[in-house]
């Protein structure tokens, strides 16, 4: 036979039938951000620095996160709408350290709503770790590895190796 493959034939060379070509369960990565970071803008200090960054302030942050798993039978690794549902949490709050006096203005403010707590400085490396435990809590049980990087600015990003 000549020419294009048939639906049905298409259909055998995918593994539809669940033969040893099957593609659910497959592992694959999926990557969030890569090309087109997810942007936030967030506030934050860092409450025991010597310099600029002890002062309230805040960075357009750019997230890229990395998904490892088996392929569902939605096709993919993970939603994507689940992954920038946990990063767009942080989006325009502000980030504070457990026991920074500004947790208690925002609070008499009425801000508190736009507050997060951390217990470790907000740095982007401390984000991205806390963004990676975050997405295991959110993601399916087939995923089995995530990274984040988080860019604070072009010169400097923390997150995983991976």
């Amino acid at each position: 036979m000549t020419g294009r493959a048939t639906t049905s034939d298409r259909r055998d060379e995918i593994g539809a039938d669940g033969g040893e070509d099957a593609i659910i369960g497959t592992e694959r990565v999926l990557h969030v951000g890569r090309d087109r970071p997810i942007r936030i803008s967030t506030g934050h200090r860092i409450l025991h620095h010597d310099g600029k960054c002890s002062r309230p302030h805040g960075h357009n942050y750019e997230v890229a996160v990395t998904v490892v798993g088996e392929l569902t039978e939605e096709g993919w690794v993970a939603d994507k709408g689940d992954i920038t549902d946990v990063i767009d949490e942080w989006d325009h709050m502000f980030l504070l350290e457990a026991g920074d006096p500004l947790v208690e203005a925002f609070e008499a403010a009425g801000d508190d709503d736009g507050v997060i707590v951390l217990e470790h400085p907000p740095t982007a490396e401390v984000m991205s770790v806390i963004l990676e435990r975050k997405l295991e809590a959110a993601l399916p049980e087939n995923v089995t590895e995530i990274g984040v990087q988080v860019n604070e600015t072009s010169e400097l990003c923390g997150g995983s190796r991976f």
